[in-house]
């Protein structure tokens, strides 16, 4: 006679059991850790704002360092003396803009008569002003995102890009030091026109010593990121233009 537990019905009933078991284990962890997980994006966000104004533990030439997380808080406070938000013709103050889901914003101004807010930071640092916008798009593989930090000449002060799935080595360097330093000093106008910044490969410009070009070099192997990148660029500058004309004339 055969032993239940050597019937299928049995090892599918066992199955079934342990991914429920584990199912609820990692549900329970997952929402313990929750907290923890939240207070990790806010402190990445703060990092990431002020590294594209310039405010960061950088040491050498290749280094991309944060603001450690016990710091970053204070130095938020600090260099970020407004933050606003954008929405339609109307701009007001709002603590912590920095944590409005920019991708939750986009697929809602998608959807219908919404107008997406936009949030907007000003930071000052050495008597100089930053304004400084968060970006996001599509890479290759995934989603691009960032912040660009811009004068009141809309010449370029500082960025930081990350991404979420770039390939090693290629289109994933668009957060190392090499590629985001180009950046500095570019202009996102010719003339009046608005052109934001392209990556272009081949642009007889290697050291990007070019800065009315509109231009930086592109990374070798990452067409496609490259190109996300620029387009990401255009359209949310392009989105922030009307708010940044009403600030920087007050």
């Amino acid at each position: 006679m055969t032993k239940f537990t050597e019937k299928n019905s049995y090892t599918i009933f066992f199955s079934i059991i342990m991914v429920l078991v584990v199912g609820s284990l990692l549900a329970g962890v997952a929402q313990g850790l929750k907290g923890k997980i939240e207070e990790n994006k806010r402190i990445e966000k703060q990092q990431n704002i002020l590294y594209a104004m310039g405010v960061n533990n950088n040491q050498s030439d290749t280094d991309v360092a944060f603001i450690p997380p016990k710091k970053v808080e204070s130095e938020f406070s600090k260099y970020i003396k407004k933050q606003l938000v954008c929405q339609g013709d109307n701009i007001s103050e709002e603590n912590n803009a920095y944590l409005i889901d920019i991708k939750k914003e986009e697929v809602l101004a998608k959807k219908g008569n919404y107008e997406r807010r936009l949030p907007l930071f000003i930071g000052e640092k050495e008597g100089k002003t930053f304004y400084i916008i968060p970006l996001r798009g599509k890479g290759l593989w995934d989603a691009v995102w960032g912040y660009i930090a811009l004068d009141k000449e809309y010449v370029v002060q500082g960025v930081f890009f990350d991404h979420k799935g770039e390939t090693p080595g290629l289109g994933a360097n668009i957060k190392e030091r090499f590629f985001m330093d180009d950046f500095k000093g570019e202009k996102i106008f010719k003339g009046t026109e608005f052109k934001g910044i392209s990556i272009v490969k081949g642009n007889n410009d290697p050291l990007n010593k070019d800065k009315t070009d509109n231009e930086v070099d592109a990374l070798a192997g990452a067409t496609i990121t490259g190109d996300g990148l620029t387009a990401m660029i255009k359209k949310d500058l392009k989105l922030y233009l009307p708010c940044l004309e009403k600030i920087i004339k007050k």
